[in-house]
């Protein structure tokens, strides 16, 4: 089973550094508009998180309904937010190793050792492990990555009533064709990335416009 293979891979870091690890992922690399926000969450050896698994494969409702089961089972979350200023200022690596820190800053106990998908690890004083595909390894990493999803797309859903023409609550920021469209159409907002090519090649268009 999925869930027993994502368990075990968690009990062999147990065996290094002891039971109390966590899993550190983040949501929201990609889009052209949005934060990237980054969940912690620490689980205790044996816990079972039937349908847990890398939030990319799960349907929204799967997300909810397994954020809910995480919540009542995970010794702590925590979650972290790295802002579009900190993006569009610092880059959105160091932004998403941002937001990490900060997740696991907020998750009020200091694990004994960090499970951390990608390629870059957290500095925060304790063991830590950078996992490529962690989320799909990982039940802890895993369970992260569908708490990072489930804040990210909230906070999208309410940035979509705030500025209803990007319909960000179906695009979550990302770039599909409707959403730059709307991007060509109207401009970036407040939320838009504008170290990110396409928002950046448009503001440069509009500054050429604007000049003749």
């Amino acid at each position: 089973m999925a869930r027993r293979r994502l368990s075990r891979f968690d009990d062999a870091f147990r065996l290094r550094w002891g039971d109390l690890i966590a899993g550190v992922d983040e949501a929201g690399r990609g889009p052209l508009a949005g934060p990237v926000v980054a969940a912690c969450v620490a689980l205790k050896p044996g816990t079972k998180l039937r349908g847990v698994r890398d939030s990319k494969l799960m349907s929204a409702r799967e997300r909810e309904d397994a954020l809910a089961r995480i919540r009542g089972e995970a010794l702590a979350t925590g979650v972290g937010v790295a802002s579009v200023p900190e993006v569009d200022a610092f880059n959105i690596r160091m932004a998403a190793l941002l937001a990490m820190r900060r997740a696991v800053e907020a998750l009020g106990l200091m694990p004994q050792g960090l499970l951390v998908d990608g390629r870059d690890r957290v500095l925060c004083g304790v063991p830590c492990e950078a996992i490529v595909d962690g989320d799909a390894r990982s039940l802890a990493v895993a369970a992260a990555s569908v708490l990072a999803k489930v804040t990210r797309d909230a906070m999208m859903d309410e940035d979509a009533r705030r500025f209803p023409v990007y319909r960000f609550d179906r695009n979550k920021g990302y770039g599909t064709p409707d959403h730059l469209e709307a991007l060509r159409l109207h401009g970036p907002c407040e939320i838009h990335r504008r170290s990110f090519r396409p928002v950046r090649e448009l503001l440069a268009v509009q500054e050429v416009l604007e000049g003749i």
